[in-house]
């Protein structure tokens, strides 16, 4: 097992007067050679997350979910409850990430906390939660293109044109990360802006507009049930996907730790500040949104197909409903653009120590611009087959994004889970939790334990064909490649041994240029 063996710093010690850290030694001690371009700052590298979190996609995209899964009083206080229990598992994250800062990222960490196959697992978990969010991202962006060109221009949207459009905008994603992490990163960057700025254009809107607005009471009590099960604590259970699901992505900031600055810190912070920011924003949306709507059945029911846009139209008339929809779809482009950044880098990294098929291929970097080529499009070649249900199933969109939940969220919570298992052996990153490690990260793992069950369970009643829940299916089919796979690959699989620390030393700091990892 390979352990930081640096002196333990206090729990502020990425406090300014800290001296800087050698990365690229640090990742040479981890095992690795430097491959990728190390050009994305610390803001770069929070914008990321922040970006792929999004509150403006996944607050929208699923709002339509929320109105029928518990309602007003659900969508709100959901958001509330599972924003401080995301935030512990961002921060439990967060500080294995500081101990293991690589592309690899999660799975890396569960491999040195737990051995081979704990890392196998959670690769391949994590591997398929980002994938399924590349895939909820980008046809939610579709969704409201579509009703964006029904506003304007009379277009009806089908499943057939809305999946055209889909794969437009994966192949503009596709393209646009061929240019290399700079140009991710400054994308990035105005993305943090233009989520800030457009959740405030937004809101302010629908408060000053419209003539009427909804009660406190209604915003902060009314209860909808339209799932067909008749428990309510099972509905508002289901109807937690919402927030849970909009939480989701913030391992951006650990995938591209191989590409920051100063990761060990960097991307650290970028986890936690990303969810905090987003928590802070997602609340002001959800209650902007439900204080402004003026018929909730016609809502649900929308001719645009997407109930934020018909309450935009109602409050402000088709001009203004187009103006913020384009505000929406822009920061779901810059959302899905980072998101497959992010699943780009888990792919070449799982690639880079021989875990899936073609890995040989999957590898590769370019040698102009540093980046996995290959990886990006293998990466939106699957989430578009992802996304091929919803050709067929009403209910499909909320199966990707639960498949996003339930692949992403378990591979949060096991590198926690081994770092609490191993105690004092774990040796702490540069950025940790002092004493609140341990209760934090039980608590985190906790949480983790209790989302995965729900978002197994059927969202509505009865369960047929079109209503059924496939996250379970896929979670079990990938389950089985992983098994399956791993008695093909266990031989050529696993990460690399750290080098001995005076070889680590000798390395010139030339030598960090592209080329194959060391074995």
């Amino acid at each position: 097992m390979s352990h930081d063996r640096r002196p333990v710093p206090a729990p502020r010690a990425d406090r300014k007067e800290a001296p800087p850290l050698d990365e690229e030694q640090r990742l040479r001690e981890l095992g690795y050679r430097p491959e990728l371009a190390r050009g994305m700052g610390g803001f770069g590298n929070f914008a990321i997350s922040f970006s792929v979190i999004s509150v403006l996609s996944g607050c929208m995209t699923l709002y339509g979910f929320g109105m029928g899964t518990g309602g007003p009083a659900v969508m709100i206080w959901g958001w509330v409850g599972v924003g401080f229990f995301v935030l512990c598992v961002g921060m439990a994250l967060a500080e294995v990430t500081s101990a293991y800062p690589t592309s690899g990222a999660l799975y890396f960490m569960a491999d040195k906390l737990g051995g081979r196959r704990w890392g196998w697992y959670t690769g391949w978990l994590n591997l398929l939660g980002l994938l399924g969010a590349i895939a909820g991202i980008d046809y939610g962006a579709a969704l409201f293109t579509g009703a964006f060109l029904n506003l304007r221009f009379g277009f009806e949207p089908t499943p057939g044109s809305t999946m055209l459009i889909f794969v437009a905008i994966l192949l503009l994603h596709a393209t646009l990360n061929l240019f290399g992490v700079r140009l991710v990163s400054v994308l990035n960057t105005i993305s943090v802006w233009w989520h800030l700025a457009g959740v405030a254009l937004i809101v302010g809107a629908l408060w000053i507009v419209p003539d009427q607005h909804r009660s406190p009471s209604f915003v902060f009590t009314e209860f909808v049930n339209d799932t067909g099960w008749a428990n309510p604590f099972y509905v508002a259970a289901v109807g937690l996907l919402l927030a849970q699901y909009t939480f989701s992505g913030y391992d951006a900031s650990a995938h591209l730790s191989e590409e920051t600055s100063r990761a060990s810190v960097a991307a650290a912070k970028g986890i936690v500040r990303a969810i905090w920011v987003s928590w802070i924003a997602g609340f002001a949306l959800l209650t902007g949104l439900t204080f402004a709507i003026q018929d909730y059945s016609g809502t649900q029911g929308s001719a645009t197909g997407v109930p934020p846009a018909q309450i935009f139209l109602d409050a402000l008339g088709t001009g203004g409903a187009s103006a913020l929809l384009l505000v929406v779809i822009g920061a779901q482009l810059f959302c899905g653009n980072a998101e497959v950044a992010a699943a780009s880098r888990m792919v070449f990294a799982f690639s880079r120590d021989n875990a899936l098929p073609g890995s040989a291929l999957w590898r590769r970097v370019s040698t102009r611009t540093r980046t996995p080529v290959p990886a990006v499009w293998l990466s939106v070649g699957v989430a578009g087959l992802l996304a091929l249900p919803s050709l067929y199933s009403a209910t499909a969109y909320g199966a990707v994004t639960a498949i996003n939940v339930i692949g992403i969220t378990p591979a949060y919570a096991i590198p926690v889970y081994l770092r609490l298992r191993a105690g004092d052996r774990f040796r702490r990153g540069p950025w940790h939790l002092g004493r609140w490690s341990r209760p934090v990260g039980w608590v985190a793992v906790g949480w983790v334990a209790v989302v995965t069950v729900l978002f197994l369970l059927p969202q509505s009643s009865p369960v047929t064909v079109g209503t059924m829940n496939y996250a379970s299916v896929a979670l079990l089919t990938v389950l089985l490649l992983a098994t399956v796979w791993w008695y093909v690959a266990r031989d050529s699989y696993g990460t690399p041994e750290p080098p001995p620390a005076d070889e680590v030393r000798a390395v010139p700091p030339e030598d960090a240029v592209p080329g194959a990892a060391d074995r």
